[in-house]
């Protein structure tokens, strides 16, 4: 069982990812790819406030505490690309840029249902890690 706090911040990414299907469903793409990339983002934190014990406070400190955790627990190496794919993809071409090829954004979000479910997995699973 997960920590309240922790539950509350994936219940968030879920929030967020329902909300970027109903915006993919009302053709608002770049709106689906920014919801999208804020529930891949509100997952990954959630995965380090259970493993790690804080959150981060900026997506810098996010991608640093989770090659800290891909390093320690190899099995959590299945998100990094995937974070950086969001982030990358979603927030910055989409999102930043205008570059939304309706397609290939329908397909990076929907795939953040499957991340979501896998930072769940990987925190109930992943023994806990401590901050030097």
């Amino acid at each position: 069982m997960m920590e309240p706090e922790v539950e509350a911040v994936f219940k968030d990414a879920e929030s967020l990812y329902e909300e970027a299907l109903r915006d993919l469903e009302a053709k608002r793409v770049r709106k689906a790819a920014e919801n999208a990339w804020a529930a891949r983002l509100r997952a990954t934190n959630a995965l380090i406030l259970s493993k790690i014990g804080r959150m981060p406070e900026y997506v810098p400190e996010t991608r640093n505490m989770l090659e800290e955790l891909a390093i320690k627990h190899p099995e959590v190496e299945a998100l990094v690309g995937r974070f950086y794919t969001g982030e990358t993809f979603l927030h910055g071409h989409c999102f930043y840029l205008g570059i939304c090829p309706p397609e290939v954004v329908e397909r990076r979000v929907r795939e953040t249902g499957k991340y979501i479910e896998d930072a769940k997995k990987l925190a109930r699973v992943v023994g806990h890690c401590k901050r030097k």
